[in-house]
This record gives structure tokens, C-alpha cells and sequence, in this order.
């Protein structure tokens, strides 16, 4: 905002009124060593380098918890004959999700900023406690730790980048949202590398995993005291009173539905996941093809089935993983200093398009690999960092509560019209060139959506 104290009175730097990132800086101080190494991978200016490299690690260390508990999670569910569940799982976060925002959004009515992302940490460690003392004694709780570890997921990135998104400037995070997300990316990789190290080589049980990410979120609300308190520190009065400022009263929901900007968002986030959802079950379908045409379907060929579809994903993976991180690391924040926030939204769809109508022409297996890495890359990379970026212009409330819930629930509604649409296509019988061309009448929406976010985004930075 044009006339929030933190951008006018907090730093030299001036931002333009432009989605272009420019700037000019009064007075700035010298880099450090620190920053002009940071400077490789994004524009951090003078002061910023310290603060930046808290976040990107803390990141870091959720995403790399996150991916701890992904295999206790299915070791849970798979063994406890509960994998039913992914069907309705989203289903059953998104009502949950219905109680857990407007909860969320009344303690952030009455404590700081601190303490709401702090006392979250705290309350998702002792749920992994608690998790983690039932399992040791026999209880049965693999469908509820599936459906936990789904809200725990989108929260605790989400509360993340408002924290961000309420700390820097406008300028500030879209020259450092760029490095920021590396954290993000490196986070899974050696989270996934991590987990299955320890599962295959120490042979560590479910609930260890869970121990040790619990472990890691008190990491994590270390890095958050420390950022909190050099911000608190290096700010002027006006912008530290804002660090022990309560929310206002407004709910997430009621904040999203009387904001056409924020309207738009939520929009977006459910076309986007309904977009990956469609493309992820393509690419399963062709998977399965490929491996019944190459090995049969009979009961002897199961294992070597199982054997050719698991290597596919293995490497389909490692190379989302590489191209995302190279992408965050390398093209991210050149490209956003290029097209600007408003600019860097059509990337993504653009993709997304083309490569939907190139596979209703072409449902090949190969290519639907090669569009599918390019996809995902860029959605984890550069499509990540914009969203995140789309925050900064709107109100402190709007940061936490509306982004808590476009993250959560409408992220997970997302989910459930995903599976409502294979539902509805594979009882018609409609094959991969349908869903592909489906695909491409959802992504011209997504275009028309990201017009209109754009639009309004240029109305908030006037």
C-alpha cells in the first residue's frame, strides 16, 4: 500500500508505481560480504542480508519437515489398510479447514504477529507429540494424521510467506521473494533425499520421523523470534509498533468475499490445482498404459509393473525437483525484474496452454513427461513466488486471515473438484484426448483470471 508507515518511514528504497520492479535508494550503506553473495541469486540490497538468509533457511527447515513426514504418512495409512481415504481426504480438510480459518483469524484478533506464528509452530509440534506418543502405544491413527499432515502442509507454508509478506515492503519482497524460494525448493529436495535415507538405511520408524520434524519446527520458530526481533530492531517506531499490533476482527472469509483482488486470487488457486490435478491424472493414465502394454496385465506381471511405473515417477520427480530449483535459483528473480509481478502471472498459464493442446493432438507418453516436468517446475518455482508476491500490496489482515484461507481451503477445494471432475470423466468413459482439450478450456479461464488479478493489481499500486 501507497501509504502503509513500513514502506514510507521503514527504508530508503522507493518503490515505483510500476509492476516493473524498479528502484532508486537514498543513502544506502555498503553491501557486506554476505550480501553481495546473495546479491548472485537475487537484488538484495544494503541491511537485507541477514534477515533474507534467516527466512530462506527457515523455509528451508519446514518444507524439509514437510517431506519428513510424507513417507510416515503413507507408511501409517497404507499399513493400517486406510488407503481409501485419499479419495475423500480433501474433502474431509476442506470442511475441517471450515472451523480451523475463522479460529485462526479470531486469535489473530487478539495477540501480535509473534505470537500467532509462533503459538501456531508450537500447537502443529505437540499435535506431532501427541501424534507420536498414541502411535508408540498402539493406536490406530493413520487416517488421522493423513488428513492432519494435509492441513498441516498449506498452514504452516501459507502463515509462512504472511509472515514475509508482512515484514517486507512491496519492493522489498519482489526482489527478495525470488531468493526466499530457494529455501523452498532445496527444502523438498533434501527433505525427500532425507526421509528416505532414514527410513531405508537407518530404518526409522514412522514415528520417529514425526519426532525429529517436531524438533524442527522449534528450528523454525527460532529463525521466526530472530527475524521478528532484528526486524523490531532496525525499524522505525512506527513500523515496529506494527510488529505488536493485533489484527483486526474481520474474518478470512468475510475479507476474500468483499475484495474483488482477493476474490480473484482465491479463483485462481482453485483453477490452478483443478489444472495440476487434470495433468498429473494424464499423465497416470498414459504411466499404466505404457506399463500394461509392455508387461501385460496379469497377476505375474503385478511386480515388474509396479517396478517400471515406481522408476518413472522416481525419475520424473528428480528432474521436477532439478529444473524447479535451477529455475528459482537462476530465472526467478531475473525474469520477475524483466516482467514484474504482473507480467511473470501469464507465464505459467501460457505453458499450461500450449502444452494441453499439444497433447489432445499428441497423447503421447514421452511428451506428456516432457510437458509435465516444464509444468511443474515452473508452478513450483517462479508461479510460487509470484502468488506469494500477489500479497504484498493488500492489508496486514488480508495477509494472514484471507491468505490462510485461499491457502487452506480453497487450495483444498481445489482438490475436491478435481476428483469430482476424473470422477464425472472416467464414468463417461472420456479419454486422454478429452481431458487434455478439458485441460485447455480450464487454462483460458486461468488466462482471463490472471487478466482481471492483474488489472486489479494495478489499481492497488497507483
Amino acid at each position: 500500500m501507497v501509504n502503509d508507515p513500513r514502506t514510507l518511514l521503514t527504508h530508503p528504497e522507493l518503490r515505483s508505481h510500476a509492476s516493473f520492479p524498479l528502484f532508486r535508494s537514498v543513502g544506502e550503506k555498503p553491501k557486506n560480504r554476505l550480501e553481495k553473495l546473495l546479491s548472485v541469486f537475487a537484488d538484495v540490497r544494503s541491511g537485507e542480508g541477514l534477515g533474507a538468509l534467516l527466512m530462506t533457511v527457515n523455509v528451508f527447515v519446514l518444507l524439509a519437515a514437510y517431506y519428513l513426514l510424507k513417507p510416515a504418512r503413507e507408511a501409517l495409512i497404507l499399513a493400517e489398510g486406510g488407503a481409501e481415504v485419499k479419495a475423500y481426504a480433501a474433502a474431509g480438510q476442506a470442511l475441517l479447514l471450515l472451523l480451523v480459518v475463522p479460529i485462526y483469524g479470531w486469535i489473530g484478533s487478539k495477540v501480535n504477529r509473534f505470537v500467532l506464528v509462533a503459538g501456531s509452530l508450537v500447537f502443529f509440534a505437540l499435535n506431532l507429540a501427541g501424534f507420536y506418543v498414541l502411535g508408540q502405544a498402539g493406536a490406530r491413527e493413520g487416517v488421522f494424521f493423513y488428513v492432519w499432515l494435509g492441513i498441516f502442509n498449506v498452514f504452516v507454508v501459507s502463515q509462512f510467506w504472511a509472515f514475509a509478506n508482512d515484514i517486507y515492503t512491496e519492493g522489498q519482497g519482489r526482489r527478495l521473494f525470488p531468493f526466499i524460494g530457494i529455501g523452498s525448493s532445496l527444502g523438498a529436495w533434501w527433505g525427500a533425499a532425507a526421509a528416505s535415507k532414514m527410513v531405508k538405511g537407518y530404518d526409522l520408524t514412522p514415528y520417529q520421523l514425526m519426532a525429529i520434524a517436531g524438533g524442527m519446527l522449534f528450528i523454525s520458530l527460532t529463525l521466526v523470534w530472530a527475524v521478528n526481533r532484528g526486524e523490531k530492531r532496525s525499524a522505525t517506531s512506527e513500523s515496529a509498533s506494527l510488529a505488536e499490533q493485533t489484527l483486526g476482527t474481520e474474518g478470512g472469509f468475510q475479507l476474500i468475499f468483499r475484495d474483488r483482488y482477493l476474490i480473484w486470487i482465491a479463483v485462481l488457486t482453485v483453477l490452478l490445482n483443478v489444472v495440476n490435478t487434470g495433468g498429473e491424472y494424464i499423465l497416470g493414465k498414459l504411466v499404466t498404459s505404457q506399463a500394461i502394454a509392455q508387461f501385460g496385465a496379469t497377476a505375474a506381471s503385478d511386480a515388474v509393473r509396479k517396478q517400471f511405473i515406481g522408476g518413472f515417477y522416481g525419475g520424473f520427480y528428480a528432474w521436477v525437483n532439478f529444473l524447479g530449483f535451477a529455475l528459482q535459483a537462476g530465472a526467478v528473480s531475473r525474469l520477475m525484474r524483466f516482467a514484474g509481478v504482473r507480467g511473470s502471472l501469464f507465464v505459467l498459464p501460457c505453458i499450461s496452454l500450449t502444452s494441453y493442446a499439444v497433447l489432445a493432438g499428441a497423447p503421447i507418453l514421452g511428451v506428456v513427461r516432457a510437458v509435465k516436468i516444464l509444468e511443474n517446475s515452473t508452478d513450483y518455482s517462479l508461479q510460487n513466488t509470484v502468488k506469494q508476491a500477489l500479497w504484498l500490496p493488500t492489508t496486514r489482515e488480508a495477509k494472514y486471515k484471507a491468505k490462510a484461507a485461499v491457502d487452506t481451503f480453497f487450495m483444498r477445494f481445489g482438490d475436491v473438484l478435481s476428483a469430482g471432475v476424473v470422477a464425472a470423466g472416467s464414468a463417461l468413459g472420456a479419454g486422454v484426448r478429452l481431458f487434455a482439450l478439458f485441460n485447455v478450456v480450464l487454462t483460458a479461464a486461468w488466462l482471463w483470471v490472471a487478466w482481471q488479478i492483474k488489472t486489479e493489481h494495478r489499481r492497488r499500486t497507483l
